[in-house]
């Protein structure tokens, strides 16, 4: 079975869990926060991937780990459970499937909006407020700055992208007058 497969089943039983104790967006929040931990900790990674310590070390460790975080016992039974079967390593796939299904459960969408110049707030707003009604759901929007495109839009939502920018429509101009 593949690593996105593993992390996906995970994060499904994670979010039937949530779902059932009302608890996914805390969820959500104290796996990004554990996530964020060994993203910038690579020698705790680095010390439960090492076959040198004993499980019960590891099991202490993470143990610890769960209370400085002040993590809810369902996270901390998680984690315990992910060191036991030897799939701590695969946190940041289950955290990104975790937010996928928990925004899916709860009906939000989160596109990426990229523009040639900075957006004020009113466009921002219209912006947003299109995509809502596109999509019947609620939008989470990301916008990012990028001069390359010389002008208009690109918005991705998930593995979609529409794009409008100026570069875009000067490129396919270019390829349709090189074709004849």
């Amino acid at each position: 079975m593949s690593a996105s497969a593993i992390a996906r089943r995970y994060a499904k039983a994670l979010v039937q869990l949530g779902a059932e104790e009302g608890s996914v967006e805390r969820f959500h929040s104290e796996l990004t926060t554990v996530e964020a931990l060994f993203a910038s900790n690579p020698a705790l990674g680095a010390l439960f991937a090492n076959p040198a310590y004993g499980i019960e070390a590891k099991r202490e460790i993470l143990k610890d780990v769960n209370a400085r975080l002040t993590a809810s016992t369902t996270i901390g039974n998680f984690l315990l459970l992910l060191l036991e079967r030897g799939r701590i390593a695969a946190l940041p796939q289950i955290v990104a499937s975790f937010s996928s299904l928990a925004d899916d459960l709860s009906g939000v969408v989160r596109p990426v909006v990229t523009t040639a110049r900075p957006l004020d707030e009113a466009q921002v707003a219209e912006i947003k407020s299109a995509l809502e009604k596109n999509t019947g759901k609620k939008v989470a929007l990301t916008v990012n700055v990028d001069p390359a495109l010389i002008g208009g839009i690109v918005t991705k939502i998930g593995n979609t992208v529409f794009d409008g920018s100026v570069k875009t429509q000067l490129t396919r101009i270019e390829d349709t007058l090189q074709k004849g």
